[in-house]
């Protein structure tokens, strides 16, 4: 069966090292390995991962251009990636970067409130959000019960705001916040992923809020290079689904999204 990764970070080689361990020091976890785009296809490939869906962030506003730069090179030297591109809230110009990034041919755009310091629905990300609505998708990582930043209730009001965005609400649609997180997107159109959920819910859980959801929704994510691959594919495959809500959660929904 066909697997996309629709939840992985890379780093450039010189910085790698430093931006994994900063990473995992955030969520005081120890990284799987550091995230290099060799890795990350090694490993993948021995968990039978055949396309990876690259997310950058930039922290600082006066990254975004470098940081998405690099996603334009990376999609070019690699087949099996499909790089979004970032932006920061705090940017002067921000649609000029965002039709920089439509432009080049990444496929989206990624947020992450939390490491970025904003809040999903900070208004000087809404010409953004309208700009892309009928464009490209936009994956936010959602929930964190340290910080009110990426609450799922923020991109709620989002898509209610804009509701041709397509959304794609990583963890579950509220990491560590599960619960909270299908109160207020269950009712919503958005996507959601299952990256970085399998270590801290039981089968049973990871099942019932894949059901919740409906498998139409999810899309299969390891968050490279924080986890293992390998593991978070094992993991996956033994969870009870049938074979067609499988296949859609590891390959199907991802096609839709990338065409």
């Amino acid at each position: 069966m066909k697997i996309i990764d629709f939840h992985c970070h890379i780093y450039p080689e010189k910085i790698a090292e430093k931006a994994t361990q900063s990473t995992g020091a955030f969520y005081g976890i120890a990284p799987y390995t550091t995230g290099t785009a060799e890795k990350l296809i090694d490993r993948g490939s021995a968990a039978g991962i055949s396309e990876y869906v690259i997310l950058p962030v930039a922290t600082k506003a006066s990254q975004v251009h470098s940081v998405n730069e690099f996603a334009v090179a990376q999609a070019a030297a690699y087949d099996c990636f499909h790089c979004f591109g970032t932006i920061h809230a705090a940017m002067e110009h921000p649609l000029e970067e965002t039709d920089f990034i439509l432009s080049s041919g990444l496929k989206g755009i990624k947020l992450h409130p939390d490491t970025q310091g904003f809040n999903i629905d900070d208004e000087r990300l809404f010409p953004v959000y309208d700009f892309v609505s009928d464009k490209c998708p936009v994956l936010v990582h959602c929930g964190d019960p340290r910080y009110t930043f990426s609450r799922p209730e923020r991109m709620r009001k989002v898509m209610k705001l804009f509701p041709k965005l397509q959304v794609i609400a990583a963890h579950l649609g509220g990491w560590e916040m599960f619960d909270t997180a299908y109160d207020f997107l269950g009712d919503t159109n958005c996507f959601v992923d299952i990256s970085s959920c399998m270590m801290f819910l039981e089968r049973e859980q990871m099942e019932k809020y894949i059901g919740l959801f409906g498998a139409d929704r999810v899309l299969f994510g390891t968050d490279f290079p924080l986890w293992d691959p390998v593991a978070e594919v094992e993991s996956f495959m033994k969870l009870s689904l049938r074979d067609k809500d499988r296949e859609k959660i590891s390959y199907q929904n991802a096609q839709k999204i990338l065409i």
